[in-house]
């Protein structure tokens, strides 16, 4: 699948889960740094609008796919109204690490538990979760059916999904800037502040290469969900997708 060139290689994309922990483990240290500069700092905003848009009222258990330094976990408990308790899941181990510093710091220990896992393989029961967050993890999944099917189980019925991903924008003008910019100025700025060389010129690459909105959206559909929907964010640059489980 593909969601359509930004001027970058249509060579595959390893996606290996080893592979992938390995290189956000590396890059853990200064991820939460360079997400607000190379986003000049709308990453905040984003989060927020996903966790609008859950419509939570202070009851639910919401799961945090991809959690990495944790900073939509805790967005959805400091809501008003917010999350009740949190479960962050992602299976980069050195991330998890940045996220029970922040954890520690906030003092939602005893509302927000850290598990190393997969997710494609939730350590969750069954219709065990009012609501379901990722943010720009889907991408980094290697099979992404696997994981929709999986929010979809351990969701309740009726429960929300609400998802963040980058997407190749539709707006021309801003197509070319956007693709000039993940091709030339992102892969710099983030190999010279990660001292990462792969990093963050796999970023580029992964959202060239990534579903569309609309097979995403089918995606979803055929995992259990209804009322699937995307909101395009920032010229196109971002998608909210958000559902509910039948």
């Amino acid at each position: 699948m593909s969601g359509g060139s930004a001027g970058l290689s249509d060579e595959p994309i390893s996606k290996s889960p080893d592979r992938i922990a390995a290189m956000f483990d590396a890059i853990a240290a200064r991820y939460d740094l360079l997400n607000h500069l190379l986003s000049g700092g709308i990453d905040f905003w984003w989060r927020k609008r996903a966790i609008r848009s859950l419509a939570l009222t202070g009851r639910e258990r919401v799961v945090d796919l991809c959690t990495g330094t944790g900073d939509l976990a805790i967005g959805a408990l400091r809501a008003r109204p917010g999350a009740a308790s949190v479960v962050g899941v992602d299976f980069a181990s050195a991330m998890l690490q940045v996220a029970t510093k922040k954890i520690d710091r906030e003092r939602l220990r005893d509302r927000l538990v850290l598990v190393r896992a997969d997710a494609t393989r939730i350590p969750l029961a069954d219709a065990s979760v009012d609501a379901v967050t990722i943010a720009f993890g889907i991408r980094n999944v290697e099979n992404v059916a696997a994981a929709c099917g999986e929010m979809a189980r351990v969701l309740k019925s009726g429960g929300r999904l609400a998802m963040l991903e980058f997407a190749v924008p539709d707006v021309p003008g801003w197509r070319s800037v956007y693709g000039w910019y993940l091709t030339h100025v992102l892969p710099r700025v983030g190999r010279a502040v990660s001292r990462h060389d792969g990093a963050y010129a796999y970023l580029p690459a992964s959202i060239d290469a990534f579903a569309t909105p609309d097979e995403l959206m089918k995606i979803l559909r055929q995992s259990g969900f209804f009322m699937v929907s995307t909101v395009r964010l920032t010229l196109g640059s971002v998608c909210l997708y958000a559902a509910r489980k039948a």
